[in-house]
């Protein structure tokens, strides 16, 4: 009985499934573990297969299942968050418990071209250092990030540096980043990118472009990043400025 008098409602049979599929995935199985089949879920909890599979659904949706055509439905890797602060793949990785690190690392200095020239305000005939690495968390591909920089602001190689946070190494070069300008949108992997990222190709992915400023208001850097859709996900905290109208 509730404090009302009114008899408790007990949860539906449908999120007494939800709830324990979800105690399996955090206790007992581990990624990339096959779930108990539709079939036998049903059985078990005396429910239709239509109705396992919107459970089903929902968990995928969620991201803390994915099916596979004719194998079954499979337990997923962690998401991990990422907030919208102004921090390094690197800062993102530790805070999280996480160890960074990266593959394929390249660097080379190339003619900005005329998206590039335009996000840091140069000629599209100006040199940048073009750094591009595929970015990891526990060695696993998660990232990969294609970052530009006036060449003028960092003379030198950075090649033997970039196994850490590449903020940090600019910091000790007099370079701090105040802000960032940043866009988010969803795409797919194409089989080249797929393949760097150990992912299927045409597989989701968020596409991040960012230019970075200091606080004199010199862009600094223009990022694009592709980040696995099975691996990650952003996290917001949305203030109001005034209460909601009342009309």
């Amino acid at each position: 009985m509730t404090a009302t008098g009114t008899p408790a409602r007990r949860p539906a049979k449908s999120e007494h499934l939800r709830r324990h599929l979800l105690g399996l995935l955090s206790a007992q199985l581990s990624p990339h573990d096959r779930l108990p089949t539709e079939r036998s879920l049903a059985e078990e909890f005396s429910l239709s297969r239509l109705t396992v599979r919107r459970v089903l659904d929902q968990l995928e949706q969620e991201g803390h299942v994915y099916r596979v055509q004719g194998s079954g439905t499979f337990v997923s890797e962690p998401r991990i968050a990422k907030s919208m602060e102004l921090t390094s793949f690197s800062e993102d990785m530790r805070s999280r418990g996480r160890r960074p690190g990266s593959l394929h690392v390249t660097s080379e200095r190339v003619p900005a071209g005329a998206e590039i020239g335009y996000a840091l305000r140069i000629s599209p005939s100006a040199e940048v250092l073009h750094v591009r690495r595929v970015r990891t968390a526990d060695d696993e591909p998660m990232c990969l990030e294609n970052s530009y920089f006036p060449s003028e602001l960092i003379p030198g190689d950075l090649v033997l540096t970039l196994h850490g946070s590449l903020y940090a190494e600019l910091a000790t070069r007099g370079i701090t980043l105040h802000r960032a300008e940043q866009t988010i949108r969803a795409t797919v992997l194409d089989p080249a990118d797929a393949e760097a990222l150990q992912a299927p190709p045409f597989s989701p992915a968020f596409l991040v472009q960012r230019t970075a400023y200091d606080a004199r208001g010199r862009a600094i850097e223009r990022g694009e990043s592709l980040y696995r859709g099975d691996r990650y996900f952003y996290q917001l905290t949305i203030y109001r400025d005034s209460p909601a109208a009342t009309s």
